[in-house]
């Protein structure tokens, strides 16, 4: 009986994580969209045609577009090239395969195979190919037609709608993929531009073996392993920001500085880096001393010290070969991160790009601190102690 009752309870459905404001929202957008949609549908046959302003499968389609916006199964080319060729894969089978039933069958089957090849699966579609041969003289009239109107017409104009209402309420669509090569001169904007430890590839290999189809994308997965980890953390060292371990006393250097005195400060301060601003203090490069090495065409052998005396020795010409500031020689995609930002994004970055320094800035990209891997290492340090101390402190009560 126990066993029994462990397999019913599978037939429970989980309960939903979405609050009330939510599902108004999918609920007002399905109005919208099927409304729209039969009534342009309606002006563009006119009153005299007999094909209908509407055919099911939109009602499935708008449960996609509007309640699941960021499903791969919703997205246009889903929508329409779905839609397209199952219609035109159920005229086919109602065409040539006197069955009915097998007709019907051999039309949905086909559909899915042929959806999961070109990327477009679509649930609603199958839905589609069976309308095509089991709708009646009506749709069998019309043939080829079918795959157009009104199949095509209520695809464009329901797709047209979702792109609207979704994007006005905050739902950005089409849902195009957030993972892209890093670009330095970007600051950290989701979970899909940093990696915790795996990468995409990672779980792409990992969804290979697991050979299912799932109603999420890599990068939506991959944001969610990110919140959790974020929380897990948060919930074992506390929150720890960027503003929290940077130091504030910034020494940093514009476009015009020249070499020799931001050799002179690198040197002095034994810094690795210097962050390059702006008039406004608004970051946009940074020069290191590899920078340097790299200019001056330098190697750790003969001659090392006498080539950066003539390398950063300024000429005093009008019209110089030879770089003479640090705008000349400085890393102009330089990645920042902002000061709210936690801690793990900051471990995870730093690891990715090899970075032993990131300047911190505020919302108007202003320079405001930096932050080095010894900063990093000594918060978790002294973090993990206190926790320790507060741990052995509860024992000891106990």
């Amino acid at each position: 009986m126990r066993n029994l009752g462990d397999w019913l309870k599978r037939f429970i459905p989980e309960p939903l994580t979405v609050n009330l404001r939510e599902r108004l929202r999918a609920s007002l957008g399905a109005l919208l969209g099927i409304s729209i949609t039969g009534i342009s549908t309606y002006y563009c046959l006119g009153a005299s045609s007999v094909l209908p302003v509407l055919i099911a499968p939109m009602g499935a389609s708008a449960v996609l577009l509007f309640a699941l916006p960021f499903s791969p199964l919703a997205q246009p080319w889903a929508l329409i090239g779905g839609n397209i060729l199952s219609a035109i894969i159920g005229v086919t089978c109602a065409m040539y395969v006197p069955n009915l039933v097998m007709a019907a069958a051999l039309a949905v089957s086909l559909s899915i195979g042929v959806m999961i090849a070109l990327r477009c699966l679509h649930p609603p579609s199958g839905a589609v190919a069976l309308t095509a041969v089991l709708g009646g003289p009506v749709i069998h009239a019309q043939g080829y037609h079918f795959a157009l109107v009104p199949v095509a017409l209520n695809s464009a104009i329901l797709l047209l709608v979702a792109i609207f209402y979704n994007n006005l309420t905050k739902r950005p669509y089409p849902h195009l993929s957030k993972h892209k090569p890093a670009d330095s001169s970007d600051q950290p904007k989701s979970a899909a531009d940093i990696h915790l430890g795996f990468t995409v590839e990672d779980l792409n290999k990992v969804l290979k073996n697991y050979n299912q189809v799932l109603d999420i994308s890599v990068e939506d997965m991959q944001d969610i392993f990110y919140q959790t980890e974020l929380n897990a953390y948060s919930r074992r060292y506390g929150k720890i920001s960027c503003a929290d371990i940077m130091s504030t006393e910034v020494v940093s250097v514009e476009f015009g500085t020249s070499l020799e005195e931001a050799w002179t400060l690198l040197r002095k301060n034994d810094f690795k880096a210097l962050p390059v601003i702006d008039r406004a203090r608004r970051v946009i490069g940074i020069v290191t001393q590899i920078d340097f090495m790299k200019e001056a065409d330098l190697d750790l052998y003969e001659g090392f010290d006498e080539k950066l005396l003539r390398f950063i020795k300024r000429i005093h010409k009008s019209h110089s070969e030879k770089p003479e500031v640090v705008g000349q020689i400085m890393t102009s995609h330089v990645i920042t991160v902002p000061a709210e930002m936690h801690i793990i994004g900051l471990m995870s970055l730093m690891s990715q790009h090899s970075l032993h320094h990131i300047p911190v800035v505020n919302t108007e990209r202003k320079l405001v601190g930096i932050i080095t891997q010894t900063d990093l290492v000594s918060a978790l340090y002294h973090r993990r102690l206190d926790n320790d101390k507060a741990t052995n402190q509860t024992s000891e009560l106990a």
